[in-house]
């Protein structure tokens, strides 16, 4: 008797949900912008794809186009966008400004935009097949659709098996005050099981407080690992057991713009290739996994730093038994062919953490 044929397993299904929206990016010359598509979660899914892993994309995207180009730009990365409504409304535009140093700052355009219109229908349509929702973002705390984005987290939280993950992505223009500020924020923080800030957002947030209280006062809202990223000096690492640094890579820095969010693309990308995509297995995660996947993601934040805004590097095809490896900057390169070259005089990763998980966080 013939044996069955077995269909392959499919790799854990990472669904993004929050806005898309048009980067203005200052160029050269004064009055110069290029258009590019952008928005956090919409980086996020874009440099989770780039990177291999099967990415949806819930985000309402305008019939205009701005709208357009974004679904376009996501179709042609391989980004599901079944769940991504048509919205009547005009996409919102930020434009983007740099100083010396390459770091963005932003203008919102975004009064009555499509990405806030969210529709109690349109969130429940997560697909079922979700291993991760990764939310977070002006979405996150811009009515009407904060309520419907938490709606959905907060079932998929209690369902026990979906793992939740968070970036605030404070814009201080947009929230107003710190106070305000930490409600919101906290309120998501609460949601989730995995949080990834910048050390600029929980300075704002919670200014004059260590980085080390801010991940300890999240934890105790529940979450179970909090990443505070430190631009050129690495990231931090904070969970129930312990906490452990490390170290940046260097750039060639053209701008900062995605930075962060291809950051948390190379840690939600390394989170699920080491099978850490549930609640349970990253609360029981090693420091030498959690050590492996903070290397990624500042590798893959450190080679956007070298291109024009939001433009993160995609994997090439590497043999299955290396599918854990960490990766180097030879497993990537850029869809325009070019390959990384900014990384090749950073100092030689450590084969030792910088610092082992020392027991429990600092309260």
């Amino acid at each position: 008797m013939t044996e069955p044929v077995r269909a392959a397993a499919q790799p854990p299904a990472v669904t993004v949900i929050g806005e898309a929206l048009i980067d203005l990016v200052q160029l050269d010359a004064p009055g110069d912008y290029r258009a590019r598509p952008g928005g956090s979660p919409f980086n996020v899914a874009i440099g989770l794809a780039r990177l291999g892993h099967r990415t949806a994309l819930m985000a309402r995207l305008a019939d205009n186009t701005f709208g357009r180009l974004l679904r376009a730009h996501a179709a042609a990365e391989r980004v599901d966008l079944t769940c991504a409504p048509a919205a009547a409304e005009p996409t919102t535009l930020a434009v983007v400004s740099m100083d010396a140093e390459g770091r963005a700052s932003y203008d919102f355009y975004l009064d009555g935009t499509a990405d806030w219109q969210w529709t109690e229908a349109e969130t429940a349509l997560v697909p079922p097949e979700t291993a991760v929702l990764h939310f977070g973002s002006v979405a996150s705390w811009t009515s009407p659709a904060d309520r419907h984005i938490h709606s959905v987290a907060r079932r998929l939280r209690a369902g026990g098996t979906t793992l939740i993950s968070y970036d605030p992505n404070v814009r201080p223009a947009l929230l107003g005050d710190p106070e305000r500020g930490r409600q919101a924020v906290e309120r998501s923080v609460g949601t989730a099981h995995l949080v990834k800030a910048s050390r600029e957002d929980v300075e704002w947030l919670y200014p004059g407080t260590p980085i080390e209280k801010t991940a300890a006062r999240w934890l105790e809202l529940g979450a179970l690992l909090v990443v505070i990223t430190d631009g050129p000096d690495g990231a931090h690492v904070h969970s129930g057991a312990g906490s452990l640094s490390r170290p940046g890579r260097k750039a060639a820095v053209v701008d900062t713009v995605g930075a962060g969010d291809a950051f948390t693309a190379g840690l939600l990308g390394a989170l699920t290739r080491h099978g850490l995509h549930g609640p349970r297995t990253l609360a029981a995660a090693d420091p030498d996994t959690l050590r492996t996947a903070v290397d990624d993601a500042i590798l893959v934040s450190a080679l956007t730093c070298e291109r024009l805004g939001a433009d993160p590097p995609t994997a090439l095809p590497r043999p299955a038994s290396a599918a854990r490896a960490p990766l180097e900057p030879t497993d990537l390169t850029f869809p325009d062919g070019n390959r990384p070259t900014g990384t090749e005089g950073s100092a030689p990763r450590p084969t030792q953490p910088t610092a082992s998980l020392t027991g429990p966080t600092a309260s």
